[in-house]
């Protein structure tokens, strides 16, 4: 009888998928997600295929069962303007159907989407399955321009599935667009890496040794009011005792001149070793964030993670993500950001009790263990159901 069982519990074990991920490459939530969410697949047995047009900053190619296929931005003297959707769907189609592809796992609906619609169609039957994952600009600054949006729309009534980063953007996204299937919600997640330096090493290397360090992260993208966040520096009564270290996914250049006009020249440190956030987030006291908008805030997460107390906007899926481990208050109000920060460095205290209430949400909700099998569960639903 033990024999018996031991034979059904194992012929019941799903078998593994093939899946292909579609991102870009950059420091931002969508590519690092979709990255991380890869490389737990592989981890767990599923095969997965990253489609893009560099390699995503922190894709480990060494690890077993995860394949990378580069796409060249097509240059042709025929068009006026360089292309990267079709080259794209080339790549795809040929990988889905050289590699037998379950599923395609597209994170943005343009180009990405509307690349494995046009790679299924080449495909024909057998084709992999489209679920596509919105992060916040399909929704908020694409959708509503009329240059994108029936394209929007139209990739997404044709993917199998439809995931969002948080509830806030599933119902921004239902307002947005005609959809007629469920979407479906599940947050994003975070896995630390152990630190390879000291916090004293850091911070020494930062030469920094007992200011309080306030950390930024993200690809400094406009959305992200880089503006605000040095006024938010530049209007607290601890200016002198703070450091302010933006690791930075894009170029700091646009806003040098904003450094000299409030005068924090020598009270901001800018790197662009954004990968490393496990060094540089031990090193850190508290973390700063200013977005205009933010579907969920994977870098307030990642902060959570280590046990950082976190000021932030009150804007978008951030509420849903610290819930009541951060200081959030009203878009713009720069003087409240400032005031928050100020209770921080005055208050050991009262950035470890709220550090520690993060890390515990943190690892409470948006792990990889409880946040992988929600895709594999999607996955599952569609590989096995008909499209009408």
């Amino acid at each position: 009888m033990a024999v018996r069982q031991t034979s059904d519990a194992v012929s019941k074990v799903p078998p593994p998928l093939k899946i292909g991920i579609t991102c870009f490459p950059l420091i931002g939530g969508s590519g690092i997600l979709a990255t991380a969410l890869g490389t737990e697949l592989a981890a767990r047995g599923h095969t997965v295929h990253f489609f893009s047009y560099a390699k995503p900053v922190r894709l480990d190619l060494s690890a077993p069962r995860i394949h990378f296929h580069e796409v060249a931005v097509g240059q042709n003297s025929l068009f006026p303007c360089p292309d990267y959707t079709l080259p794209l769907a080339v790549k795809m189609a040929e990988i889905g159907r050289q590699e037998g592809l379950d599923v395609f796992h597209v994170h943005y609906a343009v180009p990405h989407a509307t690349a494995a619609f046009l790679a299924r169609e080449m495909i024909g039957d057998g084709a992999p399955k489209i679920v596509t994952t919105l992060h916040g600009t399909d929704t908020t600054l694409l959708g509503p321009n009329p240059q994108y949006r029936a394209a929007i729309e139209h990739a997404l009534v044709n993917s199998d599935a439809v995931t969002t980063v948080s509830d806030s953007l599933r119902q921004q996204t239902e307002q947005t667009f005609r959809l007629h299937e469920q979407i479906h919600v599940i947050p994003n997640f975070f896995t630390p890496a152990k630190p390879t330096k000291s916090r004293e090493e850091v911070r020494r290397e930062l030469g920094i040794s007992d200011e309080f360090l306030v950390v930024h992260m993200s690809n400094l993208r406009p959305v992200k009011r880089i503006d605000l966040l040095l006024r938010v520096m530049a209007q607290t009564s601890n200016r002198d005792r703070i450091r302010l270290l933006i690791l930075a996914g894009g170029p700091f250049a646009p806003y040098e001149p904003l450094l000299d006009e409030l005068g924090l020249r020598g009270h901001v440190l800018v790197r662009e070793d954004a990968a490393a956030v496990e060094n540089y987030l031990p090193a850190a006291d508290a973390g700063l964030y200013t977005s205009e908008k933010e579907s969920f805030g994977l870098s307030i997460l990642e902060t959570l993670f280590f046990g950082k107390p976190v000021v932030a906007f009150r804007i978008g899926g951030i509420s849903e993500v610290v819930h009541d481990a951060a200081f959030l208050h009203e878009f713009g109000d720069i003087a409240a950001m400032a005031s928050s920060l100020d209770q921080l460095v005055d208050s050991s205290e009262l950035g470890r009790q709220m550090g520690e209430r993060g890390r515990q949400r943190a690892e409470k909700y948006f792990t990889a263990a409880n946040i992988v099998p929600q895709y594999e569960a999607v996955y599952r639903e569609v590989i096995t159901s008909q499209r009408a």
